[in-house]
């Protein structure tokens, strides 16, 4: 949730008012790596209070953006998602559009904000909540069909592979090629449906304070698109149930297998797991690791292809999925 795009205070207040927000200020958000974000407060807030949550979409196409749009609303009843806010000249035609305004051809969303916070840490009954609340997520979505029209493009992580491939040491080539291998070697009939795909920590909000936290918010929905359960099931544990490092502590990786225990029984308890995705974990969770190993290095190549730099950028550490990839190599 860098910031790329620049608005005026005008223009912010012109967009809100076409939803009924009475924009006061923008505060940006510089977390994550793909859109414009910014908390826009009102008339009203007080404080550091802020009411809604602004996104210009850097890459995904508008007609993307209303397939997200209509996720989202299909969501809302039945978990924590703030569905994005209806102008007021919608015709009722079709939600997602009736959402989406556009700005140099990028979309633009206005959605509430959530209570809760980013957790800095999880614990067993966290990931056994996050396992509850994704199989609730690919249950509800199974009710928009032909889910075709409803996901983005899957990326082309194949041509990525390939070029950042032809620059690696030796060493990791070879585990990323091995664990790609492994991969297409898995049943081809496991289950699929519409996924989430990003389902970080970061993409969570939480209220902490009693004996357990309390899920209040699940976030981003860009990447949703038609892809196996067990895909978005790998992406999650792999942020959920892992310790990440930092400079100080040599960046270690540390994965926990009792919060995977605890996050595969919570997503068991509303979708039973079949046969086939129990045995091909393993191998999905090597894959999925590598699949944003090659996501933070993809973005390190355009921003560094379009010039982009400066504070308000974020970039991750593609070493950290390069070693939990080879984490679970090491255990398939």
């Amino acid at each position: 949730m860098s910031v790329y795009t620049h608005l005026s205070d005008d223009e912010f207040f012109a967009f809100c008012g076409l939803y009924g927000v009475k924009f006061k200020k923008a505060i940006p958000i510089v977390q994550g790596v793909k859109n414009s974000n910014w908390f826009i407060q009102t008339d009203t807030d007080q404080g550091d209070e802020f009411s809604y949550v602004f996104t210009l979409y850097e890459e995904r196409v508008p007609d993307d953006i209303i397939k997200m749009a209509t996720v989202m609303h299909a969501l809302k009843d039945r978990l924590p998602i703030a569905p994005p806010l209806i102008k007021l000249t919608a015709k009722g035609d079709d939600i997602g559009t009736d959402c989406v305004m556009r700005y140099e051809n990028k979309a633009i969303l206005i959605v509430p904000k959530l209570s809760g916070s980013h957790p800095t840490a999880t614990d067993t009954a966290m990931c056994h909540e996050m396992g509850v609340a994704l199989a609730t997520l690919h249950e509800t979505l199974q009710t928009l069909t032909p889910t075709e029209n409803y996901g983005v493009p899957l990326y082309d992580w194949a041509r990525v592979k390939a070029r950042e491939t032809a620059y690696m040491p030796t060493d990791e080539a070879k585990l990323m090629n091995d664990i790609w291998t492994a991969y297409a070697n898995l049943p081809t009939d496991l289950p699929k449906g519409l996924c989430h795909l990003d389902m970080f920590t970061d993409n969570t909000l939480w209220e902490f304070g009693g004996e357990c936290a309390k899920l209040t918010g699940l976030l981003d929905f860009t990447e949703v698109s038609v892809e196996h359960y067990l895909m978005d099931i790998a992406i999650t544990i792999n942020d959920f149930c892992t310790t990440w490092g930092n400079a100080t502590d040599g960046e270690r990786v540390q994965f926990d297998s009792d919060k995977m225990r605890a996050f595969v029984a919570g997503y068991d308890s509303v979708r039973a797991l079949t046969d086939d995705e129990k045995t091909a974990l393993p191998v999905m969770l090597a894959y999925s690791a590598t699949i944003f190993w090659l996501l933070r290095l993809n973005v390190i190549y355009y921003n560094r292809e379009q010039g982009r730099t400066g504070d308000d950028i974020m970039v991750k550490n593609p070493d950290l999925m390069k070693r939990l990839a080879s984490y679970h190599w090491g255990h398939v």
